[in-house]
């Protein structure tokens, strides 16, 4: 993985966001589900809760903050415990703000997102599920569950194994992202709003004065990555 990975790593919870908000699904309940809280999400605002499991069941790491999302292809997602990190897509550009660090990491969007679930949040509806199987678990926790299951095809490999939604009803509760070294990240969702009325600043940013900015370029036209 390049540089960014570690922000990435950070922010998986990011990822399972964006498989929650592909616009089509199929299959039984809980597909349904996740195709009726999509119909209608044009927005989303919540506070979540993020853990981060070791291959062995072990917990590495705990996080909490608030998320917002604009489709397409703008998010906020504001770490508050127990770090202060601020990811900010704003349709062109990815910025990473480490508050510790007092650094900022900025890159295309398109570029930074490759293929990672992320890149579902710009992905015209017609072609959100490319490279995605979609398939049944079933109640498990009390909540349905549907899992995306990433296939051949796309801009190269993904670097997850796959993505789990489950659904309380009609409400979405939990995600789970598996990457390819066995880590699970899992999320809750508390106090979900879908189509709140979102300021277009929340999804611009400016590096603070005195802050370290790191430029990544995107490839030249032609070139291989």
């Amino acid at each position: 993985m390049d540089a960014i990975a570690s922000p990435f790593r950070r922010a998986a919870a990011l990822a399972l966001l964006a498989a929650a908000l592909v616009p089509q699904a199929a299959g039984a309940a809980a597909a349904q589900r996740l195709a009726a809280f999509l119909e209608d999400t044009r927005a989303l605002r919540a506070r979540f809760v993020q853990e981060i499991v070791a291959e062995d069941g072990t917990p590495t790491e705990r996080a909490s903050g608030t998320l917002a999302v604009l489709r397409p292809g703008r998010f906020r997602w504001d770490y508050r415990e127990p770090y202060r990190q601020l990811i900010v897509a704003d349709g062109e550009r990815l910025w990473i703000y480490d508050e510790d660090l007092a650094q900022v990491t900025v890159r295309p969007q398109a570029r930074a997102l490759g293929r990672t679930p992320l890149q579902i949040l710009g992905a015209p509806a017609s072609r959100a599920l490319e490279g995605f199987a979609v398939r049944e678990l079933g109640l498990r926790g009390g909540l349905e569950w549907v899992e995306l299951l990433p296939q051949g095809g796309g801009d190269g490999p993904a670097d997850f194994e796959r993505i789990r939604v489950g659904f309380a009803g009609p409400r979405l509760a939990r995600m789970e992202l598996v990457d390819a070294s066995g880590q699970t990240v899992r999320l809750r969702f508390e106090a979900v709003e879908r189509n709140p009325a979102l300021a277009a600043s929340l999804f611009r940013f400016s590096p603070p004065p005195g802050v370290d900015v790191v430029r990544e370029a995107g490839p030249r036209p032609g070139a291989e990555e």
